[in-house]
């Protein structure tokens, strides 16, 4: 998303009158420089993230043989798709045709209608879903923070509880300030922050839960997961095996990103055999890690594994390893809610500005020195739309503040029409497949058969809200 840009009237007219190969590409855009490996770094940045805590919880819902089936499934589907998607970049011709800079602009311009509209809605609503999901999960590795050093100081059994949500309004004001920066390009360095962090939290997680194993501390693990009548009743075994593969398909949610990531290598190569090579390594990557931690997370905690493994308190020391890697949570998802909120504001503050253009409410901007930081533009429109989003984000998470289960129904609403269905229905266009062929068959029974996931995760992630709202006390 933040690769997402339009050409400017300028660069137009220099592509037009005077085109100068060295500077600009064919589509008049400055001369891109990406290869396969920064691709492969951009995929790995937006894919490991906050879902890689809740795979041990989601490999024991689902056992050691269903599990890594699971796993392995989805990476292939997402891998699949994503190819589909790297030909679609450019239209009607996959190497010859017009960029598709955006998703969006793709489903426009190959399935026409208003289908790109529903692409629009599938994609805002699983940025909205995200900036609350990780005012949640923030929220919960501060409280983390807290209570490992409650542990360590008072012992494993003293009663160290505490509430949520002065955290969550704590990183809300944190994200109101960050959210008051004008322009997306200014956030990359924050962007690069974040990614580090994701890698180091994952990393610290997986080095835990070896520890763990290799101290020979007994886990209860069996082939099929959690035991029904010893760890479970059977309806909450079949609605937490719906909720694990919500999960398991918000680790995998990065083809929202893909088109936009294409959009950056340079100009030689065909982009889709260049962008399917970055694909390959990273789905390869990205699904060794998810293995390590969702296997080995698994044999250190067994059946007993908790939603969140650096929050749940399997672990206990080092106390401040689990700091760091809390630490590191906290530090990327602050992060990771401006990539994914910025299109949400730039959406609402594009609009507004067309609709009433001559407002200097919206489109004035004045310019404040702040000392040691430099010149801040402030708009009024955007200081208060900005904050009330943020505002309202994070009352919604302290209403509804249960990790798995809202990274469930995330993965749910986002993994069938942007992964699956979105990809293979242009693919199929572009490409003319024969209607009844093998292929076009092939393509829609994958369709169907991942809407079919997508209906039951959502399902067992909302009787998942459901029954915790029964028993939760906001305040």
């Amino acid at each position: 998303m933040a690769m997402q840009g339009n050409t400017s009237p300028c660069i137009e007219e220099v592509a037009k009158d005077g085109y100068d190969s060295n500077k600009f590409d064919d589509d008049g855009h400055p001369k891109r420089k990406g290869t396969w490996i920064t691709a492969s770094g951009h995929i790995l940045t937006a894919v490991i993230g906050s879902g890689v805590l809740s795979l041990a919880w989601a490999i024991a819902q689902l056992g050691w043989i269903a599990g890594p089936i699971v796993l392995m499934l989805f990476s292939l589907i997402t891998l699949y798709t994503s190819f589909l998607l790297t030909d679609c970049y450019r239209s009607p011709d996959p190497v010859h045709g017009t960029r598709n800079h955006t998703y969006r602009n793709m489903v426009k311009n190959i399935l026409g209608g208003t289908q790109h509209h529903y692409c629009g809605l599938a994609q805002y609503i699983n940025l909205i879903g995200a900036s609350i999901g990780y005012t949640i999960t923030a929220a919960i590795s501060m409280v983390a923070i807290q209570r490992s050093n409650c542990y360590h100081k008072n012992g494993h059994d003293a009663v160290c509880t505490m509430p949520n949500y002065p955290y969550m309004i704590m990183f809300g004001i944190i994200e109101i300030i960050l959210s008051q920066i004008p322009d997306f390009h200014e956030l990359s360095w924050l962007s690069a922050l974040a990614a580090i962090m994701s890698f180091g939290y994952a990393t610290i997680g997986i080095g835990l839960s070896i520890a763990k194993v290799a101290g020979r501390s007994h886990a209860r693990t069996s082939l099929t997961g959690v035991t029904i009548g010893v760890d479970v009743t059977s309806s909450e075994k079949l609605w937490n095996t719906f909720t694990a593969l919500g999960n398991i398909a918000f680790a995998y949610s990065f083809s929202s990103v893909i088109v936009e990531i294409q959009d950056t290598l340079k100009s030689g190569k065909p982009e889709n055999q260049v962008m399917k090579v970055a694909a390959s390594t990273s789905v390869a990557v990205t699904t060794v890690f998810y293995m390590l931690c969702g296997m080995i997370g698994y044999a250190a905690f067994g059946n007993d594994a908790p939603g969140n493994f650096l929050t749940g308190f399997g672990f206990y020391e080092p106390f401040w390893l689990i700091d760091i890697g809390n630490i590191f949570i906290v530090v990327h998802l602050v992060g990771a809610y401006q990539v994914y909120t910025q299109p949400v504001f730039l959406l609402v503050e594009n609009w507004c500005k067309e609709r009433w253009p001559e407002s200097s409410f919206m489109a004035k901007e004045h310019h404040i020195k702040i000392p040691l930081v430099g010149t801040y533009r402030m708009n009024p429109f955007r200081l208060i739309w900005r904050t009330l989003y943020v505002i309202l984000s994070a009352v919604i998470a302290i209403l509804l503040p249960f990790f798995n289960s809202i990274v469930g129904l995330l993965g749910a609403l986002a993994f069938w029409p942007l992964t699956v269905y979105f990809p293979t229905k242009m693919y199929m266009v572009q490409s003319k497949v024969p209607k009844f062929s093998m292929r076009w068959t092939g393509l829609k029974l994958l369709s169907v058969f991942c809407l079919l996931i997508s209906i039951v995760a959502a399902a067992g992630s909302i009787e998942g809200i459901i029954k915790e709202l029964k028993v939760y006390k906001p305040f």
